[in-house]
């Protein structure tokens, strides 16, 4: 079955960066969507940006120009690049994944993504 395990997560300074990663496994999609989300206690989940299988991302306005979704070479490894990261990126960051049309590969249609990591912890101070 289809498993998400992201790491990378972890203290910074206001200004710094990380590089978030989600290795996936157990998928035999021939079409994907891949995104990170994060959740702040108290807050709605907020999709951050979201990888097609075709190589297309989009990147939600409130990290444009900041951070960068990728896929690594051997496909099994999704990336999340954060510069310049501000107190207010402080949040739980996961990563899903769903074999889905790229009409359905949006950083605002987080339900359609079926599968699910944990998440790691992001704290910006």
């Amino acid at each position: 079955h289809v498993q998400l395990v992201e790491s990378g997560g972890g203290p910074v300074a206001p200004g710094g960066s990380l590089r978030l990663s989600c290795h996936v496994s157990g998928y035999t999609w021939d079409s994907y969507c891949m995104g990170w989300f994060r959740h702040i206690p108290g807050r709605q989940r907020e999709g951050i940006a979201v990888f097609y299988t075709d190589g297309s991302t989009e990147v939600a306005d409130s990290v444009k120009g900041r951070f960068t979704i990728s896929q690594g070479t051997s496909k099994d490894t999704l990336y999340l690049q954060m510069d310049g990261l501000q107190v207010e990126d402080s949040a739980r960051y996961t990563c899903a994944a769903a074999g889905l049309p790229s009409s359905y590969c949006k950083v605002t249609l987080a339900p359609s993504l079926t599968y699910w990591g944990q998440g790691t912890q992001v704290t910006v101070s």
